[in-house]
Order: C-alpha cells, then sequence, then structure tokens
C-alpha cells in the first residue's frame, strides 16, 4: 500500500503539470485568436489606438497596442553583414534574422558565388504572447552593439524591458553562435504564457549540374539526443514529419552545402517540412524547408536561449570537429557500408589527395588498392569458378546422358558427384558477389555525396559529382534523359563483355534452361545499370568500369597461369569407380532432391491416371 501511495502521488503530481502546460498552451492561443480578432475587426472606436499619417494628415488605426512595437513595424530595415573567410553571413535588422547566407571558396555550377540563402529566401520569427500576440518578423531590432563578427540587436517594449538577438561567427568557421533574450519582461509577458514557437522557412537554391541528382541526395534531417544517427525526410519527395519529444537539431540539406540550426536547449516540439520546387519552375529554386519549433520559456530573470547555426559544406570531416553528430548527415549507407566507407574509403582518398591532384586518378588508384586487399578472399573462388569451366566437357556428357526434363534431378546428382571428384566447389563462385557487393554499395553512396568531387573535371568531364555528357538531345527521353553519359555506356560496355565471357566459359553455358539467365546477365543488366548510371555520378560509372576491367584481367590471369584443365580432367579420371566421399550437406542436399524426384513422378503419375 506505501508503494501504491507513492506511485499514485507522481501520478497526480506528473497530471497537475500536464494539465497546467494544457491550459498554457489554451491560454496562448486564446490569446492569438483575441489578438487577430482584434486586428481584423476594428469595430469598437473607443478602444481603437490611431496616429497621423505622415503624408496626408488623417488618422489611421494602430495595429499594435505598444507605441514601441507599433513604431518599429513601420521602420524600415537595413542589413548587417558577418563576415571571415569562410562565410560571409547576412542579418536583417527587421526580425534580427538570417538574410543571406554566402560560402566562400564555392561557386555553383554556372560558376557564379555560392549563396546557400539568397537575399530574401529566408524567413525567421518568433512568435510570443506579450499582452497582444506579436511575431518577431514584423519588427525592425535597433542595433545596440556591431563588429565585423558580432553583431547584438534589441527591440524594446514600451512597458519595460526588451527581445534581444545576438549573433557571433567564429573566426575560421562556418559556425554561428546566436542567443535569444528576453530581458526585463515579466511585466510585459502574463505569468500564464509557458511556450514561445520559432518559424523558419527557406527556399534553397538550386547549384549543381543535375536536376535529379540533386534533389535525390537533397533532404531534411533532424536529430534526436542520443541517437546514433540522424533521421531524414525528402530525397527528391515532399515529406512532412510532426516531432512530439525534444529535438536536438534539424538540417536542411542540400546535397552538398547544409543550413542546420541546433539549440543548446533543446526544441521542445514542432513541425518540419520540406517541398521540391518543380525543375521548370522560374525561380530555379530546388525546395522549400521549413521548421515550426516550440520551445518552453524561462521565467524569473533574464531568459536566454543560445542556439548554433551552421552554414556550410558537408564535408565530413569539417561537420565531425564540431562533435554534435553533424557529420552523419552524409549518406554513407547503413552500419556495415557506413563502417567501410568511414573507416576506409574516406582515409585512403584523404591520403592520396594529399599527393595527387587528379581524382580520376585518385579513383584508379582507390580502385586498385581495394580490388588487390580483397584478392586473397576472392581469388580462391575464380579459381573455383575458373575450375567448373574446364569441366566443360564432362558436363556436357552429363547434359546428353539425361536430357529429358524430368531426369533433372539425376543430372544435378551426376554433376554434383563430378565436382566432388574434381574436388571443385560450385558455391565457390558466389563469395566475390558477396565480399565485393558492400564494397559496391559504399561507393554508390560515397561518390555523389562527396564534396571533394564537386566541378573537378577529369578527361571528357567536367564535374565527377554529377553526370558527364558527350551529347545532349534537347529534350527528354524516357528513361534516359536529355544527354548521354560516355563513362556509364563505357561501364555498360564492359559489362556485357564480362557476363559474355563468365557465361561462355560457364558448364552451363549450352544448357537450354539457363537461356533466360544468360539473357538477364548479357543484356537486362548491362542495359539496366546504363540507365540507372546515366543520370548518377560519372565517379561512380568511372568506378565500376575500373572494377570490371580489373576483374577481367584477373579472371584471364588465373585461366591462363594458374588453371590447367588437364590435371583437373585426369582428377575425375582417377576418381572413377571409387567411391565418392560425401558431406553431411551433400548428403541431406541427395535426400532432398530424392523425395523431390519421388513427389515429381508421383505427381506425373496423377496427371497421366486423370488422363485415361
Amino acid at each position: 500500500m506505501l508503494g501504491f501511495f507513492v506511485y499514485q502521488s507522481r501520478q497526480v503530481t506528473k497530471q497537475i503539470e500536464y494539465q497546467a502546460q494544457l491550459d498554457s498552451l489554451a491560454a496562448v492561443e486564446q490569446f492569438r485568436a483575441d489578438s487577430i480578432y482584434a486586428a481584423t475587426h476594428i469595430a469598437d472606436t473607443n478602444n481603437v489606438v490611431t496616429s497621423l499619417d505622415a503624408l496626408t494628415g488623417a488618422p489611421v488605426a494602430s495595429i499594435y497596442k505598444d507605441s514601441l512595437l507599433e513604431a518599429s513595424s513601420k521602420e524600415a530595415g537595413s542589413l548587417v553583414v558577418l563576415q571571415n573567410d569562410k562565410l560571409a553571413l547576412t542579418l536583417t535588422t527587421k526580425g534580427a534574422q538570417p538574410y543571406s547566407a554566402n560560402v566562400k571558396g564555392y561557386t555553383t555550377y554556372e560558376k557564379e558565388d555560392l549563396y546557400l540563402i539568397k537575399g530574401g529566401e529566408s524567413e525567421m520569427g518568433y512568435t510570443i504572447y506579450v499582452g497582444e500576440n506579436i511575431n518577431t518578423k514584423d519588427f525592425v531590432f535597433q542595433v545596440a552593439a556591431q563588429t565585423d563578427s558580432s553583431v547584438v540587436m534589441r527591440l524594446p517594449f514600451a512597458g519595460g524591458g526588451y527581445i534581444e538577438q545576438s549573433y557571433l561567427l567564429h573566426k575560421d568557421s562556418y559556425l554561428v553562435d546566436n542567443v535569444l533574450s528576453f530581458v526585463g519582461m515579466d511585466n510585459v509577458i502574463p505569468r500564464n504564457v509557458s511556450v514561445f514557437d520559432m518559424d523558419w522557412k527557406v527556399n534553397i537554391p538550386r547549384l549543381e549540374k543535375g536536376y535529379k541528382g540533386e534533389s535525390q541526395y537533397s533532404m531534411l534531417d533532424y536529430y534526436f539526443t542520443g541517437d546514433k544517427k540522424p533521421s531524414q525526410m525528402g530525397r527528391g519527395r515532399n515529406g512532412s514529419k510532426r516531432i512530439d519529444s525534444k529535438l536536438s537539431w534539424f538540417a536542411f540539406h542540400q546535397q552538398f552545402f547544409s543550413a542546420i540550426m541546433r539549440s543548446k536547449d533543446e526544441f521542445g516540439m514542432g513541425d518540419l517540412s520540406v517541398t521540391f520546387i518543380p525543375e521548370d519552375d522560374e525561380s530555379h529554386n530546388l525546395m522549400t524547408c521549413s521548421a515550426s519549433m516550440r520551445s518552453e520559456l524561462k521565467r524569473g530573470g533574464d531568459s536566454h536561449f543560445e542556439n548554433e547555426f551552421y552554414f556550410g559544406p558537408n564535408h565530413f570531416q569539417t561537420l565531425n570537429s564540431y562533435g554534435q553528430h553533424y557529420e552523419k548527415i552524409i549518406p554513407l549507407g547503413g552500419w556495415l557500408v557506413g563502417w567501410f566507407t568511414r573507416y576506409v574509403i574516406i582515409p585512403l582518398f584523404n591520403f592520396f589527395n594529399r599527393f595527387i591532384g587528379s581524382f580520376g586518378l585518385i579513383i584508379l588508384l582507390l580502385t586498385l588498392v581495394i580490388k588487390t586487399v580483397v584478392l586473397p578472399f576472392t581469388n580462391k573462388s575464380y579459381v573455383s569458378s575458373a575450375s567448373m569451366a574446364a569441366l566443360k566437357p564432362e558436363i556436357e556428357k552429363i547434359n546428353k546422358k539425361y536430357p529429358k526434363q524430368e531426369d533433372a534431378m539425376k543430372k544435378q546428382q551426376a554433376t554434383m558427384e563430378l565436382y566432388k571428384k574434381a574436388g571443385v566447389s560450385p558455391m565457390g563462385g558466389c563469395l566475390p558477389t558477396l565480399i565485393t557487393f558492400p564494397i559496391l554499395w559504399a561507393m554508390f553512396r560515397f561518390f555523389p555525396a562527396s564534396i571533394e568531387l564537386r566541378q573537378q573535371s577529369f578527361l571528357w568531364c567536367d564535374d565527377l559529382s554529377a553526370y558527364d555528357s558527350i551529347l545532349h538531345f534537347g529534350t527528354k527521353i524516357p528513361l534516359i534523359g536529355d544527354h548521354l553519359s560516355l563513362f556509364a555506356l563505357l561501364m555498360a560496355v564492359s559489362m556485357f563483355f564480362f557476363s559474355r565471357i563468365t557465361m561462355q566459359s560457364q558448364p552451363t553455358a549450352d544448357d537450354p534452361n539457363a537461356a533466360s539467365m544468360r539473357f538477364m546477365s548479357l543484356w537486362m543488366m548491362p542495359i539496366m545499370m546504363f540507365f540507372i548510371c546515366n543520370n548518377l555520378s560519372a565517379a561512380l560509372s568511372y568506378y565500376y568500369l575500373l572494377s570490371n576491367l580489373y576483374t577481367m584481367v584477373q579472371s584471364w590471369v588465373i585461366r591462363k597461369f594458374f588453371i590447367k584443365p588437364d590435371e583437373i580432367l585426369a582428377r575425375v579420371k582417377a576418381a572413377e569407380g571409387k567411391p565418392v566421399q560425401k558431406s553431411k550437406w551433400q548428403q541431406r542436399m541427395e535426400e532432398a532432391q530424392k523425395a523431390q524426384q519421388k513427389m515429381y513422378e508421383e505427381q506425373k503419375r496423377k496427371q497421366q491416371g486423370g488422363r485415361r
């Protein structure tokens, strides 16, 4: 009973706190409704505050009860620039908010200065009830102090106190510290107001070569404290998310650049959304990102809320240096692929970049190193595959011995016995695919998201992070787009010839039952990969091309110098007439095959009996 009373007491306390919060929210909504009504329905002339028009002298109704707010709402804002060697952040006194963000050292694909936020394409405001509902974006703040890297702006109230916004741009950094303060406003903000809202809406411009690739790697990320990685939405698709718990930060994430906002006190709740703008829109914008976040208002004395902004590139080492998990917005794949990318690909890439300026050569060296490192693991499998090709004459004999469909099980059993006599594992050829697939997927995620490759030229390609183009059609063609990528075409051709060489050497090359598999390997896969890669990063197609060429050379060397078909066939003949030692797995396979064959024969007898 004691435990019950303790538990019940805590539940009652939580219920009281929860009800108080609901009452506070209801009061804020009621105040907001009253304020809107008062602003739009000025029916009671006794309560209307008027002023004189500067030109006509006629009385003009005031929108705000506070005289200083009314005067501030009619002033014209001015711009304040904070800058260092990496960032030029322009703020406007109209709302004391970001106006534009110029990331220095980078340009758009059209070689213009890169503005992550263009002038007038951002709107941020804080909504709070101060006897009337106000939004800071509607008022001009007064500049109280200013340097090249910092500014303090204030919005005073006639009833005393002021709202202060301070910004500090760190030296040689993309980080901007922001402190929102409510100073001396206990007599202005009613006691039952316990929350305030922040709304930020930004139009992110198009900065890259291709709309499809840029939109596919652009999104909105949001991070909860304690999570291993941020959640995300977007990637070319509109999305929205209701946040019902505390949130650490969110990021408006273009393919290679991001605008991140972090609350050091954490946001309480809110809504996030991203809407992609059509490619043919005249604004040349990529997407509209918005965040509406609610925070708890601290009472007693001056209330300070510390925020942090990041306006800069999605560079792994730079983002990682801030210790806030910002680097995890870069799409490096799941735990296995991401681990390989983070601890193998990126260090190798950066190591070669210290000595070599051509990123095309860096990708070549990266390919050679990775393929050589995994060679001990894949070599045995390629040897097994080549050994199976040497058994092609024996396989053809088995196919002639069991030509009928109902003898498929017997043919399979005979083939397995042949492999056992020759000391060949038919499953060995699967290992190269299993080992190389995570590597291929890691490259698929790394190259399009690597800012190091952005606007880096190689051979005929002017930007390795985007598609290369040797032919423009002038109009869009279904599946292929408006251009032809030579790297994607060469990759598909190399894939075709590699599949052809592989299929010709397979013991089942002439088997009619394998015709569909041959068609898929020879034609469908190369064609599909071409359509996929034609609009993706040229570096990705280039890597796949190099990987195919390396594998073709590796297979040729193994067949030429390490595989001796005469010795393999000699082992088969020497094992004839001798009992073949079977593993437990083979025994279970044969039992399953016999059971399947028995079911097939029984089903066939039933069908024949039914016809009779």
